[in-house]
């Protein structure tokens, strides 16, 4: 079957296109409620500077956060003090808290992928795995495999600091494998968790607050592979057409830097207006893939990672999109904050949901194509061109 069947409405698969054939997600047991975090950070931190507290209370409303799962406890901060005293080295020490944290995080949702999958475990042939959190040699990859009970002959790749992007990368690279091994099924995993980036508030690093209001901890994973087997997978979205994008000259846009005290982030304010200004040009080259102009962005549906309400607000407004384009994005924003890689996979859940509610109340639901986006270091832009496949 070519391109030309799938465009007229068949929801049969493409031959020897990648699949996504089940999603799985998993959260640390704390839940922040955005409206008591203000209050919690500056008493863990103990810091009762009125200004930082005030700005920290305008960005905790504008991110459109409500609730975020976080590995950060009373009890870390009463066994790691340190982390919260202004330039002491502690690197060692929140490694030692987030190597095993997302390693137990990814093998959760790895789990409950594999469990929606329906095949057994043995069956994995590849995995690839994303995290922005964990610094280690061997790397997480082999510690999830182990974890999992993954063959030896499992193949894996590890995708280290990929940032916002690395959730879409992670699928971008699962999808040349699984079309370029017939047979295979790759597990892609992503775990991250803020505390290699936790720190004190300070008058010197104001951006820090927009982290601090913005990004959640988690993990999510997804099966791909080719050729689904009929009797037992099903394939909820066809990888259609991968693409990466960097724009040269933007590297300080994102600018992370592994410290002595941990991973520092700078956000540069013009980031949303780069992306606005960027983003037709590279949506334009997916979609004429599937025969769409410019003029049909209302026509597909969009799974995008959700950087940040500036960035979603920038795009709608410039694509001219339906306030419904993006509510899977919103929502996963505003339920999970910017949990960086692992975010697209419950993009990915929420737009399966609404589907399915459209179905029962016998509305037409999202349209077939799609863009699977997310934006990251470099300014690095992921996109795949997509089909829902869940009927």
């Amino acid at each position: 079957m070519g391109i030309e069947d799938a465009v007229h409405g068949s929801t049969i698969v493409t031959p020897g296109k990648a699949t996504i054939l089940a999603l799985g997600k998993a959260f640390p047991p704390q839940l922040v409620m955005q409206e008591f975090l203000v209050d919690g950070y500056f008493r863990n931190t103990n810091c009762d500077d009125p200004d930082l507290k005030q700005k920290l209370t305008r960005l905790c409303k504008t991110t459109t956060v409500k609730t975020r799962y976080v590995v950060m406890s009373e009890e870390i901060l009463n066994q790691y003090p340190e982390l919260v005293v202004e330039g002491l080295p502690t690197v060692k020490q929140r490694l030692d808290i987030c190597n095993p944290a997302v390693t137990e995080m990814a093998i959760e949702a790895a789990q409950s992928c594999i469990k929606n999958w329906g095949r057994p475990i043995s069956d994995i042939t590849h995995l690839v795995y994303v995290s922005s959190s964990e610094v280690r040699l061997p790397g997480g990859d082999l510690y999830l495999a182990k974890g999992l009970g993954l063959r030896p002959e499992t193949q894996r790749v590890m995708l280290n600091f990929s940032g916002c992007s690395g959730g879409v990368a992670g699928i971008r690279v699962a999808k040349d494998i699984a079309e370029n091994n017939p047979g295979s099924r790759v597990l892609l995993a992503t775990s991250e968790t803020t505390i290699i980036g936790f720190r004190p508030p300070s008058a010197e690093r104001p951006y820090d607050l927009v982290g601090v209001a913005l990004f959640g901890d988690g993990a999510g994973a997804m099966i791909v592979g080719s050729s689904p087997e009929p009797s037992i997978e099903r394939p909820l979205f066809e990888l259609h057409t991968s693409m990466q994008h960097f724009l040269p000259d933007t590297e300080k846009i994102i600018d992370g830097r592994l410290t002595e005290e941990g991973i520092s982030f700078k956000l540069g304010r013009e980031l949303p207006q780069i992306i606005e200004d960027n983003i037709e040009g590279f949506c334009a080259r997916l979609m004429d893939v599937a025969g769409y102009s410019e003029k049909d962005y209302n026509k597909m549906f969009w799974a995008v990672h959700p950087g940040g309400p500036a960035i979603l607000n920038r795009m709608e407004k410039k694509l001219d999109l339906l306030p419904e384009k993006l509510n899977a994005s919103r929502r996963a924003l505003a339920d999970f904050g910017n949990a960086s890689s692992n975010t697209i996979v419950y993009v990915l859940e929420y737009m399966l949901e609404e589907n399915k509610i459209a179905r029962k109340e016998d509305q037409k639901g999202n349209e077939e194509w799609g863009l699977i986006l997310a934006f990251g270091p470099g300014i690095t832009v992921e996109g795949i061109l997509t089909r829902t496949l869940a009927v």
